[in-house]
């Protein structure tokens, strides 16, 4: 073979007869590198080895015929005495011949339209590097990969050439790129890639499998399993610390008609109604029994949601005593006033002119996902759409987001089948926070326009996890238990006149 191509930078391809492997694109690339650069014509060759299909068909037929006609095309007219621009082997090539290949080919082509794990660019690279001590002294092993981007192992490939197999043209420059290459830097990319090779084999996988799996059940001694949700949309198996104590019903009540004072924080969506509910408006029964828990001069009742404040407004009209929190608190109606407050009424909102068109380009491109407006954030809505494809779309639109709002003091979150752009400090739990230390903003004794308002944004906001976890640790209850979550149970809190017990429900 080095005879055979003495004097020709050889190109490699090792592929199935397949329709995903891009045979035919490959070949279509190097006669446009031999119709673009005359100057290569009797100084490179392409050596195709094409192994038996596994299976049959007319494609696979077509397929055939069209690389054949292809070869035939090439070799017709840059062929001449002592040079045959494509070597095309149709055959079964056993392992000592296709080792024999690496080793004399200078690039290893994978023009794959669809593959798994391939393969052949590792081989490649093991062949090229040849056992230990085979090498003349001084000798620095070198290869180059053309690999396509829709291979599985192209991105553990940081030194190869990555091409849109669809591109001819794109192809053919990285077979030209690939060819004037320096010997010094095949030779550090080579150097890159058996580095990887020889170091994650399959007893490195084996082992970091093994390790990541004894890892992350390390505690499972230690924990107790409970199953929750009914059927197979909603059952799911939780471990939790084997120090966790289910909140009884008894005792949550026992604690909740010994209370003086009560302070009970519930969300919406999948706490009052169904997540996906065809209504989003509450159902008369739940109006009922808010009208019943605000009748009752202990306690203080809050709804605390993502909606607007139109639309919370306009639901719970009729039950005047039921504090609200619309846009994740970014506006409030404290219990018993009518009178709507923003926490942050000098928060800028030009950012929305930016990011508004971002949005409606990705719902154009996602069928079945629409666009909400708040006053104070963007929500993209992808519930509708086809669950892999929306899914694509959010974690790619999340990224783009991040991007153009990176100097911007406004947060991108990804939710329950949304992508939300919002304000920095706005979120259920700054809010509780507030309602926990009687501000005077939440209590309605002071409009946020007044000197001396508490309503400005804190420079860092806890979550609303993190203030639900931080409440409910006081008193023996356990962390995890959520703020918009209904409980009875006794929390010394201080007052606005200072000493006063609050008594909070969470």
């Amino acid at each position: 073979l080095v005879s055979q191509f003495e004097g020709c930078q050889v190109l490699l391809g090792v592929d199935d007869l397949d329709v995903f492997k891009g045979i035919e694109l490959k070949l279509q690339a190097f006669e446009r590198l031999l119709e673009e650069h005359p100057e290569w014509r009797g100084k490179v060759v392409l050596v195709q080895i094409t192994n038996a299909p596994r299976s049959s068909g007319k494609e696979l037929g077509e397929l055939h015929e069209a690389a054949k006609a292809l070869v035939a095309a090439v070799n017709g007219r840059w062929s001449s005495p002592g040079y045959q621009p494509v070597c095309y082997l149709e055959r079964h090539v056993p392992l000592h011949e296709r080792i024999a290949f690496y080793t004399v080919a200078d690039v290893a082509v994978v023009t794959a339209t669809r593959d798994g794990m391939n393969l052949v660019p590792y081989e490649y690279v093991v062949c090229r590097q040849g056992p230990p001590g085979w090498a003349e002294p001084g000798h620095k092993p070198q290869s180059m990969l053309v690999v396509s981007e829709f291979v599985g192992c192209s991105p553990s490939l940081s030194g190869a050439i990555r091409v849109n197999p669809w591109s001819i043209d794109a192809v053919s420059d990285a077979m030209f790129s690939a060819i004037r290459t320096s010997p010094e830097h095949r030779s550090l990319r080579h150097d890159k890639h058996w580095r990887y090779v020889s170091e994650h084999t399959v007893g490195f996988w084996a082992a970091s499998y093994v390790q990541d799996l004894a890892r992350s059940t390390k505690q499972h001694v230690a924990m107790k399993c409970y199953g929750l949700g009914l059927g197979l949309d909603t059952f799911r198996l939780v471990a939790l610390d084997a120090n966790f104590k289910k909140l009884e019903d008894s005792a949550t009540m026992a604690a909740y008609r010994s209370s003086q004072r009560r302070l009970l924080l519930l969300d919406y969506d999948g706490t009052l109604i169904p997540h996906r509910n065809i209504s989003a408006a509450p159902p008369e029964t739940v109006l009922t029994v808010l009208e019943a828990l605000t009748a009752d001069a202990c306690n203080e009742v809050w709804v605390i949601s993502g909606r607007s404040q139109q639309e919370l407004g306009g639901w719970f009209e009729g039950v005047p005593g039921v504090g609200l929190a619309a846009e994740h608190g970014f506006f409030i109606r404290p219990p018993w006033r009518s009178r709507w407050y923003s926490r942050f009424p000098l928060a800028d909102h030009t950012w929305q002119a930016m990011v508004l068109p971002i949005l409606k380009q990705y719902c154009e491109c996602t069928d079945g996902s629409h666009i909400e407006v708040k006053a104070s954030a963007l929500v993209w809505h992808y519930g509708d759409a086809d669950p892999d494809f929306g899914n694509w779309q959010a974690k790619e639109l999340l990224d783009h987001l991040e991007d153009v709002l990176s100097n911007k003091p406004i947060e991108v979150i990804s939710g329950n089948t949304i992508v939300e752009a919002k304000p920095q400090g706005i979120s259920k739990g700054s809010l509780v926070e507030l309602i926990c230390k009687r501000d005077p903003l939440v209590t309605g004794e002071l409009p946020p326009s007044m000197p001396g308002s508490t309503n400005a944004p804190a420079a860092a906001t806890p979550d609303s996890a993190a203030a639900a976890n931080a409440s409910s640790s006081l008193d023996g209850l356990p962390p995890g238990a959520g703020a918009a979550a209904v409980a009875a149970h006794s929390l010394g809190m201080a007052g606005p006149a200072g000493g006063q017990q609050w008594q909070a429900a969470n």
